[in-house]
């Protein structure tokens, strides 16, 4: 049974690439949790959170404002931070990379789901070395790494 319950585990925590250019993944863990989790990735590697849009508590508290009658999140974050020598370095390859910056970090709930962690993608060539720290910060937040 406990082998069942942590393949569970570990299936819902697979990454998941999507065709609109971001990668996810799912977990059963708390938003909380994740958050917590999230943050501390981010101190981890001597970062600082410039931050937090809490973009599901303004969809909630503006939705009847805008006509809206669904409720999207139960909870939704947007983590933003920047890394001076990795964004350094990347301009250095190719100054236009200043539109990445900060880098984002997405964790969210809807209705009923599991929570999602998440960025967008980026394009080949230098940027993967940011895509490639998103990810890790994204998988140690739910404890994959």
């Amino acid at each position: 049974m406990k082998r069942l319950i942590i393949a569970a585990t570990l299936a819902l925590s697979v990454g998941t690439a999507h065709a609109d250019g971001m990668v996810t993944y799912e977990t059963q863990d708390s938003f909380e949790d994740v958050v917590f989790g999230l943050e501390n990735a981010i101190l981890d590697l001597g970062l600082v959170v410039d931050h937090v849009s809490h973009t599901g508590e303004m969809l909630e508290r503006t939705k009847a404002d805008v006509g809206g009658t669904v409720t999207l999140f139960t909870q939704a974050d947007v983590y933003s931070f920047c890394s001076a020598a990795l964004s350094r370095k990347v301009m250095e390859a190719d100054p236009m990379n200043v539109r990445f910056c900060p880098y984002d970090i997405f964790v969210a709930q809807q209705p009923g789901k599991p929570v999602v962690i998440g960025y967008r993608t980026f394009p080949e060539g230098a940027m993967q070395e940011v895509q490639a720290m998103l990810d890790g910060i994204a998988r140690t937040a739910i404890g994959l790494d």
